[in-house]
């Protein structure tokens, strides 16, 4: 983005793109809030009026961009084909659409999936997190996922999807072809899938995983259920 291509009030945005841009570029790290500023034509000291710091840029632009890939994948489900027959394509399609992102964009990727790119504060309208729980709350109601292994199935399934990308966008395996990385996706996902349908007994077991989203909506059910202290009293 060049100097002065931003329209006034909106250089918060013009700096997530100049970040965005970076990235992409130079990897999560090579690069500096002061070329972002300069990028988008205006002085570092005007960039610190939005961003405090090269941090808090980042966690912005991660946090936009889980927004984003959430609604990404909300769509992709709502437009699996053969949903209605066969309902895991819901989860199959949200799982394409999370390794294709990953292969299309790999420098963002691994920038807003690794530990930090979010905080305790962070505000993320349809998290993918989130889409992924509904989905699966969505499966175990009609029957295709036993109520005993739904607890924590979303970081089972989360756990094949992702280490499916990461091997894909290292080069650690290759896959030739976007069809067969399509296909080979709904592998992981099916078996994933079939492997929890055939737990039978109880979750108490199993560790507890949790997620900087998922602390994060921890505090806030805990925050909600609190009732509040009358200092009159």
């Amino acid at each position: 983005m060049t100097k002065g291509r931003y329209h006034h009030g909106d250089l918060h945005s013009a700096l997530l793109d100049a970040a965005e841009a970076l990235v992409r570029e130079r990897g999560a790290d090579g690069w500096s809030l002061r070329e972002a500023s300069a990028r988008v034509g205006v002085s570092p000291s005007a960039s610190y009026h939005h961003f405090a710091s090269r941090d808090t840029l980042v966690r912005a632009l991660s946090e936009r961009t889980l927004a984003w890939l959430g609604e990404r994948l909300r769509q992709e489900c709502e437009r699996a084909p053969g949903r209605r027959n066969d309902p895991q394509q819901r989860l199959i399609a949200l799982g394409r659409g999370y390794v294709n992102w990953a292969l299309e964009d790999p420098a963002v990727a691994r920038l807003v999936l690794r530990g930090g790119a979010t905080g305790p504060h962070s505000s993320i309208p349809t998290h993918p997190h989130d889409v992924l729980t509904a989905e699966l709350d969505r499966l175990a109601e009609a029957g295709g996922l036993p109520a005993l292994a739904r607890p924590g199935a979303e970081f089972v399934l989360w756990a094949a999807i992702h280490g499916l990308a990461v091997l894909l966008t290292d080069g650690l395996i290759h896959i030739d072809g976007s069809r067969a990385v399509d296909v080979q996706t709904e592998r992981v996902v099916r078996a994933a899938l079939n492997g929890l349908a055939q737990e039978t007994s109880p979750a108490a077991g199993w560790p507890a995983a949790h997620s900087a989203h998922t602390e994060r909506l921890a505090r806030h059910r805990s925050s909600q259920s609190t009732p509040e202290v009358d200092e009159n009293h």
